[in-house]
């Protein structure tokens, strides 16, 4: 059987048809949204935060010097430590100064140039810095530990340079606070609850209610003599106590499964994350409201909620090592009060002046966020 090739008339009302299917879709990309939000939107917002904000080098770390005897050997020795780029120093004479920052996360690490440091040098005997870290960040830990020494060597070698007398070999004695095996379990399990709660509170939310706003079930609802924020409220309450379970949950696993020891109280871990998921709700009601569509709404609550809990809480990345663009963003992250909260009850114990800090900051966030859903909904009921 011969078969007949198309014609010439076939073929053109075929590319007709082709082309129509090619507009077809090139309309339908323009028309909707997410399309460009995936496209363009996201690998956008990646590629800034990969490449300005993300950064695995430790830079302008803060930490405390304390110089116990002023003499032009120790003087000498802390401007080593002033002129590394990888410090911002902070000097003090006596390290009960810098305790309470250290607790509190004001300073990463503190080291101490002993009374004994000139006389020991003089004598000829080894003498001794002191260094404490603040072991609840392991990564951090190891930069401070190592820049430490660094500065140490740098200081010997200019002075060899410039003709003195070599001095003995300086001993860096350090000490590692709350973490001292440096495990980056007990660092990195208490910062995953926070990125846990926040896909519950955010994503959870805002596909949730979307769908709502789908199937048009929410304006039914916005119809009866319900109140708007008896509504909200009646919604938003199961995620809450979901939300309070799942962290229940990922603590039982980290304190009896991973060994991540756990020296605060069950208050200030119920308190803490109870006011992380003010904002965390608040953002994924505000996400439904603007968007009505269940996969819009999951692609903005992964750009504004997971990707910003992630990499801009200081959960795997120092934040002091970010571009100062980079960091005033972060004052805006909810995660980033919630993370060192949860490692301090964890590791270290209940400090509540660093923790009403955080609950005053992630509350008044998540009011901003309730305030803007609430009146959006406002607008599209109307």
């Amino acid at each position: 059987m011969i078969v007949a090739p198309p014609s010439r008339k076939a073929r053109a009302g075929a590319s007709r048809r082709f082309a129509a299917l090619v507009r077809k879709e090139i309309y339908q990309i323009i028309r909707d949204p997410s399309s460009i939000l995936i496209a363009f939107v996201l690998p956008m917002i990646l590629l800034f935060l990969f490449g300005y904000g993300v950064s695995l080098d430790t830079t302008r770390t803060r930490i405390g010097l304390v110089v116990e005897d002023e003499t032009p050997l120790t003087r000498d020795l802390a401007a080593s430590f002033e002129a590394s780029r990888y410090f911002a120093v902070v000097e003090g004479r006596h390290r009960r100064d810098f305790e309470d920052d250290l607790v509190l996360g004001r300073v990463r690490g503190l080291v101490v140039i002993p009374a004994s440091f000139a006389a020991d040098l003089a004598a000829g005997r080894e003498p001794t810095v002191q260094v404490l870290v603040d072991g609840t960040d392991p990564n951090t830990a190891n930069f401070v530990q190592n820049y430490a020494q660094g500065a140490i060597a740098n200081w010997e070698r200019q002075r060899t340079n410039e003709g003195l007398a070599r001095p003995p070999s300086i001993a860096a004695e350090q000490r590692f606070w709350f973490n001292p095996e440096l495990t980056s379990r007990n660092f990195l399990v208490p910062g995953s609850i926070a990125i846990v709660m926040t896909l519950v509170g955010t994503l959870l939310t805002s596909l949730v209610v979307a769908r709502e706003w789908e199937r048009g079930t929410m304006e039914a609802m916005m119809a009866t003599p319900v109140s708007a924020a008896e509504l909200l409220a009646g919604k938003l309450l199961p995620y809450f106590i979901l939300g309070l379970t799942s962290m229940t949950l990922c603590v039982l696993i980290a304190v009896f499964l991973f060994d991540v020891p756990f020296r605060g109280s069950v208050v200030a871990l119920y308190v803490l994350s109870a006011a992380f998921l003010m904002p965390a709700l608040g953002q994924g009601l505000l996400i439904s409201a603007v968007t009505k569509n269940q996969f819009l709404a999951s692609q903005l609550a992964l750009i504004s909620g997971f990707l910003p809990a992630f990499l801009l809480s200081g959960f795997l990345f120092e934040i002091n090592s970010m571009p100062a663009v980079i960091q005033w963003i972060t004052y805006v992250v909810p995660a980033r009060y919630l993370i060192p909260s949860l490692q301090t009850v964890f590791l270290a114990g209940d400090i509540w002046p660093m923790f009403a800090q955080a609950i005053a900051v992630m509350l008044l966030i998540g009011s901003i966020f309730f305030a803007l859903a609430a009146r959006n909904t406002r607008k599209r009921i109307s």
